[in-house]
């Protein structure tokens, strides 16, 4: 047996299931955070998120929480459609980088301190540029129509 086929070697179709696969982890995820601030998921709600970005100094809480909201949801979506990829993840990279910025705010890196880190937002900004980068592969609806 090769193994440095084994360990090193990849196909076309290996990428393509590569990211399907983390298109639709990374898709989903985003997509339930958007959820969790309609209270359809999870304890939270768009009250309590709207009080919490307030609380930070947000100005217009109640705009930017339903703004982060949509952009979660529609680019949580996009990108796991796999349809208009790139622009999905650049909404999203935007969107987590402004998380990591106003969030976590002072709290360093780390998600277990307290209070939490950045280190959640930043991978995700850092998974969706590699999805930036790559793009959507052959298994979506980018390919299907363009």
């Amino acid at each position: 047996m090769d193994w440095s086929a084994v360990l090193l070697g990849s196909t076309e179709a290996m990428k393509d299931w590569a990211l399907l696969l983390g298109r639709v982890a990374i898709g989903v995820c985003f997509v339930i955070h958007a959820l969790g601030k309609l209270g359809l998921v999870g304890t939270g709600n768009m009250e309590g998120f709207t009080a919490w970005l307030d609380s930070l100094g947000v100005p217009q809480a109640a705009v930017q929480a339903r703004m982060a909201m949509l952009s979660e949801m529609t680019g949580g979506v996009l990108l796991t459609l796999g349809l208009f990829t790139r622009p999905a993840c650049l909404l999203l990279i935007i969107t987590m980088i402004v998380a990591a910025r106003l969030g976590h705010r002072g709290a360093g890196y780390l998600i277990t301190n307290d209070p939490p880190g950045a280190e959640y937002t930043i991978n995700l900004a850092v998974v969706c540029a590699v999805f930036l980068l790559l793009g959507p592969g052959s298994f979506s609806l980018d390919r299907l129509i363009f």
